[in-house]
């Protein structure tokens, strides 16, 4: 009888072996023909304030005895009923202002702060997500709104960034103020986003500036040389190609280069000089960067504070709502990058071990 039993136990792991395999199958072909739409996501919003509360609240129930618990419930229970009904009410008479049956003064609405969150590459990809969140904000913002984006990067192609800082620059052209709070980075490119907020708030041992230009090519001409290897090369147009990978460089195609790079650094300083023009140019625009404390004095910040410490100041004032456009992603790309995650994973961990008897700041 238990020969049956592990027979058909084995038999019964085969057939739901083959079962999964051909779902797997189906599912990767479904996939490969669906039609992934441009943009096809949505955004989330999350208010922090309820997630503030709720982290107090487990806090305060091994701190406070039972009667005084009791009395923080209710009272919590009765804000936030308060709340609902401040919402409810809101959105009645938001309704009414649209009818054009109330004025635009008596809608007794709490300030909102919207809360973005921008991790950039070297090719600013987080800008596409970065443009819809903010086009949802301001569809929603009112006067007395704040928005906030808490800003990382180092930097990356000028393009690609003078988009990113461009998207920005609509929350400030919309009249709503812009806060941006730096934690670890924002050089180069990164503070070109930056330098367009009202309000620039920096951790102490974060980096900022880099207002400089960078460009590096390797050149093989020499190796295929010394080959026997033949590049041709055509174009039309004197400074079509100035520098190249394969060719000979010259002398002028290497002082036309530096050329655009110069040009390339004046735009990058007349654009920091429009945003914030309290800075010394001149003192900031060498390619340097300054941690935190340092950076306020050379005016590259105006607060030093992390983005947490600003977020608390605030909570108590205005509903902050945590904004994220979620992109759909197809189950090989979820698959994907999966894989990639778990191999950056492994990477930082035998790097740490590699690092661990080394002294680092």
């Amino acid at each position: 009888m238990a020969a049956f039993f592990f027979e058909y136990g084995l038999f019964l792991a085969k057939v739901l072996t083959v079962l999964f395999a051909v779902l797997v199958c189906i599912g990767f072909v479904a996939t490969q023909r669906q039609d992934k739409r441009p943009g096809d996501g949505r955004v989330e919003v999350r208010k922090l304030n309820e997630v503030l509360d709720d982290l107090r609240f487990a806090l305060r129930e091994h701190l406070l005895d039972p009667d005084q618990l009791k009395r923080e419930e209710k009272n919590r229970k009765a804000r936030e009923k308060r709340e609902r009904k401040a919402r409810r009410r809101d959105a009645k008479l938001a309704r009414k202002r649209l009818a054009g049956r109330v004025e635009e003064e008596a809608v007794p609405e709490r300030a909102s702060l919207f809360l973005l969150s921008f991790d950039g590459d070297v090719r600013a990809s987080a800008t596409e997500n970065l443009r819809r969140e903010i086009t949802a904000v301001l569809a929603v913002a009112r006067p007395g709104d704040e928005v906030v984006v808490r800003l990382e990067s180092p930097g990356g192609l000028v393009h690609s960034y003078g988009l990113a800082a461009s998207q920005l620059d609509r929350i400030v052209q919309a009249k709503i103020p812009l806060v941006v709070c730096v934690d670890k980075v924002a050089a180069s490119g990164g503070y070109m986003m930056a330098c367009v907020a009202n309000r620039i708030v920096a951790a102490p041992f974060a980096v900022l500036g880099s207002v400089g230009v960078v460009a590096q090519l390797p050149n093989v001409h020499r190796l295929l040389k010394k080959h026997d290897v033949d590049v041709e090369l055509l174009t039309a147009g004197q400074y079509k190609r100035t520098l190249t990978v394969f060719g000979e460089n010259t002398d002028e195609g290497r002082q036309k280069f530096v050329e655009e790079l110069e040009e390339t650094h004046a735009l990058f300083k007349e654009f920091v000089v429009a945003h914030r023009p309290q800075v010394d140019i001149d003192l900031i625009a060498t390619g340097e960067t300054w941690y935190g404390r340092r950076a306020l004095d050379v005016k590259l910040v105006d607060e030093v504070a992390t983005s947490d410490e600003y977020l608390l100041k605030r909570v108590d004032d205005v509903d902050v709502f945590d904004v994220r456009f979620v992109e759909h992603r197809s189950l090989r790309e979820r698959i994907g990058m999966g894989a990639a995650e778990g191999v950056d994973r492994l990477s930082l961990r035998w790097w740490d071990r590699l690092m661990q008897n080394r002294w680092m700041v």
